[in-house]
């Protein structure tokens, strides 16, 4: 299980939804034009405790605490892992919001990291010969592309072992193998259990820049899949 920072198992989700149409016009139309509205805080409604609850490391930031950052995902996300409602009232703009998702988003959220699976870098979970795992299942991991990252292996692999084949490693030459393996080392260490890995920020980006795995260039992305051997890897059939 994932531990916090302050010996708590599991972490909060880090975001909730507010129903866009709720909040002031003026909100809405920064929302609508610019994607962002941040709201200052009093300093008697900032609460930087909340930070280290947060699943999402790379957002741990003091401006998180002392403002409300809102972004515009048809819904305003409000990133922060719940604020009571009486409070958020009473914010210039946000007098009549409403919670959409978590509808308890005033009091708490979602918790996570309480049962990850002990993996091996194929997907394949440790002692069963035919169950392969992914996403946060798979490790302490993040976020859209990790869950797309690790699920896409574990898919593949799923299909190989059907067919009798040798399982497929992603190598650490490429951010995505060495991000499962990294997370998976990390697993077997106390200070690993209170890390989060995510390609968007926090620790795991700082070694992508370190081992120049980091790029968004295309052309040198798709160069380094070519000299792995596994451009196109998984629209092959496997037969």
């Amino acid at each position: 299980m994932g531990k916090r920072k302050d010996g708590a198992w599991g972490a909060f989700s880090g975001s909730g939804k507010l129903e866009k149409g709720s909040l002031s016009e003026e909100i809405q139309k920064l929302l609508n034009e610019k994607g962002v509205a941040v709201i200052p805080l009093p300093a008697k409604d900032v609460s930087k405790e909340k930070l280290n609850l947060k699943v999402c490391q790379q957002y741990a930031l003091d401006e998180y605490a002392e403002n409300i950052v809102l972004l515009d995902t048809g819904y305003a996300k409000i990133m922060t892992p719940f604020f009571p409602l009486e409070k958020l009232r009473e914010v210039p703009g946000l007098e009549n919001a409403r919670y959409a998702d978590p509808y308890a988003g005033g009091k708490g959220n979602s918790i996570r990291y309480l049962s990850v699976a002990e993996r091996d870098d194929y997907m394949k979970v440790s002692g069963i010969e035919n169950l392969l795992c992914g996403g946060e299942k798979s490790g302490l991991f993040v976020g859209h592309t990790e869950a797309i990252t690790t699920g896409s292996l574990a898919g593949y692999n799923g299909a190989r072992y059907l067919k009798g084949l040798k399982p497929m490693e992603l190598p650490r030459q490429l951010a995505t193998g060495d991000l499962i393996s990294y997370a998976n080392e990390r697993l077997k260490t106390q200070e690993g259990l209170m890390t989060r890995y995510t390609f968007a920020g926090a620790e795991y980006f700082e070694r992508m820049k370190e081992r120049n795995l980091y790029s968004t260039d295309a052309d040198e992305i798709t160069g380094r899949v070519e000299r792995v051997g596994l451009t196109g890897i998984y629209n092959e059939k496997i037969i």
